[in-house]
C-alpha cells in the first residue's frame, strides 16, 4: 500500500474511514452475465467493486436462471468486493448507510400466497408472448412488448397455464432480491413501467388501463384483479424499507455485514444506466451496451401514435422515456474476440492477451474498414430480435462473392451489426419528431476510447457523449440511487448535476459524412438480408 504521506495514501486512508464508519453506499446489480456490487463514497466516487459470473439457459422453451444462481451469485459478489475492500483499504466491511438493488427489467416471476415459486423465473429474453403482446397493444392502445410481465401472465393465460389460479404476487427480478433483502413488495416506478403502464402523473399504475384489463380479462386472474398482484410504486428518492437480519445474511453468509441499512427502491438496469449517464431530464437520452442493447430518450411531449418498435416506460423518478429496446448486443461480437484470440494463439503467439486489451486491438482495426464494410454483413441475433420480428435468432456473417474478407471490415460489421436494429427504432422516433441534442453512451464496449462511440454516433446520426464513468454500469447508477436518500429534497436532475457529475470528464463524437453514409449502406444491405436471417431460423435447427 501506498504511505499514508503521500497524496495517494491520504486518499486511500480517507476512503478507509468512509467505510469503517459506515458511511459508504452499496450498489448491486443482476445483469444477463454477470453480478456485479459497486461500493461507492457519498459524493458517488466509486471505492470498490466486485463481481461473480452468470448465464441463463434454455429449458422447457425459456429462457431462465435458477433463483439458487441468484443468491450464490449475490454472496459471491459480495463476498468478492468484502476482498477486495481488505486487499486495498486494510479494513472491515461491515455496515452500510444506505443500499440498492438492479437487475435486468421485465421478466416473469409468479409466487402463490405460501409466496412459493410457481414457475421457473421467465427473462426479459423470452419471445414466446407474442399473441398475448398483440392482444395487450390493441387492447391497452398503448404498447405492449413481449418482455413485459403483462404479457408472459396473459401468455400463459392463452396457454391454458395451470399456475395462473394460483399467482398471488408477480414481481421482477430486482424486484423479488430487494423483497428478500427487506421483507417488502414494492418496484422502482422505472422497474414496474416494465411489469404495466404507469402514469407520470400519479406515480403508479395507469389505474383506467389496470380497469381496461381486468373488465376484459381479469376473470382469469384470483380475485382483486391485476392490481392486487403487482409490487407497490416507489419514485427515486423514498425509503423502500431497510437490510433485514435475514436479507443480510443472504448478502454475507459469514455474518459480518450488519443488517439496519436504509434501501432505496429497486431498479431496472434501463433507470440505473440513465442515471449512471445523467441522462434523466427530457431530450437526454442514453445507449446501453451488453447482453441486450437500448436506448433511452426522456420525451417533453408524447408520442402521436402507438408503436411496437417504441416502449413507453419512466426513469426512476417517474417523467416517459421512450425505450428502443433490441435483445442482441456485444454477445456475438465477444464470441467473435475470443475466435480471433485463440487464432492468434494457435499462430504462435507466446502470451495470454487479456481481453480488454484484444477488444482495444480489434476495435481499433475496425476503424480501418471500409466504411459500409464492403458488403458484408453481420447479424448479431443470439436470440430472437421482436423490433424486425424474428421469433429467434441464428448469428450470420454473410458477404457478397467480390467482398475483400479483411479483418477491419469485418470487425466493423460486427459493431455496425450491434447498433442496426436500434437505429432501426430510433428511426421511428425521428419520424415522430423527438428531438436530441446527444446520446450519452455506457458498457463495457466504450471502454475502447472513440471507436464504439464513433460508429454509433455513425448510426443514430446523433453527437454521442461517453463519460469517464462510462465503464461503471448500472450497479454504479443503483448505488447513486441509494446514496440519492439523503438528498431527496432536490429533484434527481440536480442531485446527479450538483453532487455527482460536475466536472466530470466527457468526450463527445459528431458522426462524420462518411461513417454515416457507410453505415446506412450496412443498414439498407442488413434490412434486405433479414430474409436470409428468418430463412437460417427456418432451416438451421
Amino acid at each position: 500500500m501506498e504511505p499514508e504521506h503521500t497524496a495517494g495514501g491520504r486518499a486511500r486512508a480517507k476512503s478507509a474511514k468512509i467505510i469503517e464508519t459506515g458511511a459508504a453506499v452499496l450498489g448491486i446489480e443482476l445483469g444477463s452475465t454477470r453480478i456485479k456490487a459497486c461500493l461507492i463514497a457519498p459524493d458517488g466516487v466509486s471505492l470498490a467493486t466486485g463481481s461473480s459470473e452468470w448465464e441463463n439457459r434454455w429449458s422447457d422453451g425459456h429462457w431462465t436462471y435458477g433463483l439458487d444462481e441468484v443468491w450464490d451469485g449475490m454472496a459471491a459478489a459480495f463476498a468478492d468486493l468484502r476482498d477486495r475492500v481488505r486487499q486495498t483499504y486494510g479494513c472491515e466491511l461491515t455496515s452500510l448507510a444506505a443500499l440498492g438493488v438492479s437487475a435486468m427489467m421485465h421478466g416473469y416471476l409468479a409466487f402463490d400466497s405460501d409466496d412459493e415459486l410457481l414457475v421457473p423465473f421467465r427473462t426479459w429474453r423470452d419471445t414466446t408472448t407474442a399473441r398475448a403482446a398483440a392482444e395487450l397493444t390493441e387492447l391497452l392502445e398503448i404498447n405492449i412488448p413481449m418482455r413485459w410481465s403483462v404479457a408472459h401472465l396473459h401468455q400463459a393465460v392463452l396457454d391454458g397455464e395451470d399456475h395462473v389460479g394460483r399467482v398471488s404476487f408477480l414481481t421482477t427480478l430486482a424486484g423479488y432480491v430487494h423483497w428478500q433483502l427487506t421483507g417488502q413488495k414494492v418496484l422502482g416506478i422505472g422497474d414496474a413501467s416494465g411489469m404495466f403502464p404507469v402514469d407520470p402523473d400519479t406515480l403508479d399504475y395507469d389505474a383506467a388501463r389496470l380497469s381496461t384489463f381486468d373488465d376484459h380479462l381479469g376473470e382469469a386472474l384470483p380475485d382483486g384483479g391485476l392490481r392486487s398482484l403487482l409490487p407497490q410504486v416507489i419514485a427515486a428518492g423514498r425509503p423502500a424499507g431497510e437490510l433485514t437480519e435475514r436479507g443480510a445474511g443472504l448478502l454475507d453468509p459469514t455474518g459480518t455485514l450488519r443488517p439496519g441499512s436504509p434501501m432505496c427502491p429497486p431498479e431496472g438496469d434501463a433507470g440505473t444506466g440513465m442515471v449512471a449517464t445523467n441522462s434523466v431530464r427530457p431530450r437526454t437520452g442514453n445507449v446501453s451496451v451488453g447482453t441486450s442493447i437500448f436506448a433511452m430518450v426522456v420525451l417533453d411531449t408524447p408520442l402521436d401514435d402507438v408503436h411496437t418498435e417504441i416502449d413507453l416506460v419512466a426513469t426512476p423518478a417517474g417523467p416517459t422515456v421512450a425505450m428502443v429496446h433490441c435483445n442482441n448486443g456485444a454477445d456475438e461480437l465477444n464470441r467473435w474476440v475470443s475466435l480471433f484470440k485463440e487464432a492468434a494463439s494457435v499462430l504462435g503467439g507466446d502470451r495470454q492477451v487479456a481481453p480488454d486489451e484484444a477488444f482495444a486491438a480489434l476495435l481499433t482495426a475496425a476503424e480501418d474498414g471500409a466504411a459500409d464494410t464492403d458488403g458484408i454483413v453481420v447479424f448479431n441475433n443470439i436470440s430472437g430480435e421482436p423490433i424486425t420480428g424474428l421469433e429467434q435468432g441464428r448469428p450470420l456473417l454473410v458477404r457478397a462473392p467480390d467482398s475483400e474478407l479483411r479483418l477491419g471490415s469485418i470487425m466493423r460489421a460486427h459493431v455496425y451489426s450491434i447498433f442496426a436494429t436500434l437505429a432501426i427504432g430510433l428511426d421511428v422516433l425521428a419520424e415522430e419528431g423527438v428531438g436530441l441534442e446527444f446520446l450519452n453512451a455506457h458498457g463495457g464496449l466504450f471502454r475502447t476510447a472513440g471507436v464504439a462511440q464513433r460508429f454509433l454516433a455513425a448510426a443514430t446520426g446523433t453527437p454521442t457523449v461517453v463519460a469517464e464513468s462510462a465503464g461503471e454500469g448500472g450497479a454504479w447508477g443503483i448505488a447513486l440511487l441509494a446514496a440519492y436518500l439523503d438528498h431527496s429534497e432536490k429533484p434527481l436532475e440536480r442531485f446527479l448535476d450538483e453532487e455527482i457529475f460536475s466536472g466530470t470528464w466527457t468526450h463527445s463524437v459528431t458522426p462524420t459524412p462518411k461513417d454515416a453514409a457507410g453505415f446506412r449502406a450496412f443498414l439498407d444491405r442488413y434490412r434486405k438480408a433479414l430474409a436470409v436471417e428468418a430463412a437460417a431460423v427456418d432451416h438451421l435447427p
